[in-house]
């Protein structure tokens, strides 16, 4: 199964550089690289073109999520699209391996990975990646929640389904609430993690939500915020972050960013929706409510992490040298557990 890795990136010279070290550290080497840039004015191209990666160039004035995602898949040539944000690395050695091997089962049509924040991230958001990516994976999994800054798609099934490119965001839950209707399976692989960096200010966290709110109207016909919503989730997301910050002995220092982000977030959400209907429960329950075990932060030893700073301390020429690819699907264990535990509850339905 040939892989084509496709990264959305604006201005990303900070960061994209560590993931393209990570994909030359992977178990599975991919076909290609292809980057859609959106009119970067820092490093990002010279980067990724050092590294060997093509670049496809998108007007800013006629970029959109979906139609940066529709030219690198049709830039592509693999059997599978890995898709990445510019802005997160892969934590293992086996991240494309884990992502990829769900597609084995010739059902599944999307797989998307774990995902959590580092020192950049705000303490809230390291909550609400525990909450949406939990240490569970699950094929198939019962909604059509899914992230594209860390999933892949079998472009077969984008060759009947593009992505809609006039959405404000959540491109990806349009996709897959589409492909899920069509009859694909979504697979959640945890073992397939990767580091979202984000360091927003304020008005950028607000018009993110207000983005992801707008689109989620167009995407489910029943969805719908009210001003009860705001009041009740930011008072029990809020409480539910102090409780966290002071389990880890934080509150003190996190108190202020605690309050802004979860403001920010149901604003930007509130101002999103204007009209009736209601999303369903489980993905409401997903995108909005806090995570019972509230657990961030604090990570155990992963198996087959990359050392991104003894890599990035040596040569490229080096790294190469010494890069595990294995031109087979090593290391994805995980992710073929998942599998096998599905087919053998199914055998015994």
């Amino acid at each position: 199964m040939q892989v084509s890795i496709v990264i959305r990136a604006f201005n990303e010279a900070e960061r994209i550089e560590r993931l393209l070290i990570g994909i030359e550290a992977q178990t599975v080497a991919p076909q290609e690289v292809i980057v859609v840039d959106s009119g970067s004015t820092d490093a990002t191209v010279s980067i990724a073109r050092a590294y060997g990666a093509r670049v496809i160039g998108i007007d800013r004035s006629e970029f959109t999520f979906g139609r940066a995602l529709n030219l690198g898949c049709a830039a592509a040539s693999g059997d599978v699209c890995v898709f990445a944000s510019g802005h997160v690395h892969p934590v293992r050695h086996d991240w494309i391996a884990e992502l990829v091997a769900p597609f084995e089962d010739r059902r599944v049509a999307l797989s998307y990975g774990r995902q959590h924040g580092d020192r950049t991230n705000r303490f809230s958001e390291h909550q609400l990646f525990a909450q949406w990516f939990p240490p569970e994976s699950a094929c198939p999994q019962p909604t059509y929640f899914c992230n594209n800054a860390n999933s892949a798609i079998r472009r077969s099934a984008w060759e009947s389904l593009r992505y809609d490119e006039t959405l404000p965001g959540l491109e990806d839950l349009a996709w897959a609430k589409a492909v899920s209707a069509r009859g694909g399976w979504i697979a959640y692989v945890a073992e397939a993690e990767v580091v979202h960096h984000h360091d927003e200010r304020w008005a950028q966290v607000r018009n993110r939500y207000r983005r992801e709110a707008m689109a989620m109207r167009s995407i489910d016909e029943h969805s719908r915020f009210t001003r009860g919503d705001f009041v009740r989730l930011l008072a029990r997301n809020v409480v539910s972050d102090l409780r966290a910050a002071r389990r880890q002995g934080v509150l003190r220092d996190q108190l202020g960013s605690i309050l802004m982000f979860r403001y920010n977030q149901l604003a930007g959400t509130y101002r999103g929706f204007n009209g009736p209907p209601e999303v369903s429960a489980q993905l409401r329950a997903r995108f909005y409510y806090p995570s019972r075990n509230g657990r961030s932060g604090h990570r155990a030893e992963v198996e087959n992490a990359i050392d991104y700073p003894a890599l990035e301390s040596k040569p490229r020429r080096a790294r190469q040298a010494k890069a595990p690819h294995s031109g087979r699907r090593g290391g994805a264990s995980g992710a073929r557990r998942v599998a096998a535990r599905g087919r053998a509850d199914r055998a015994k339905g």
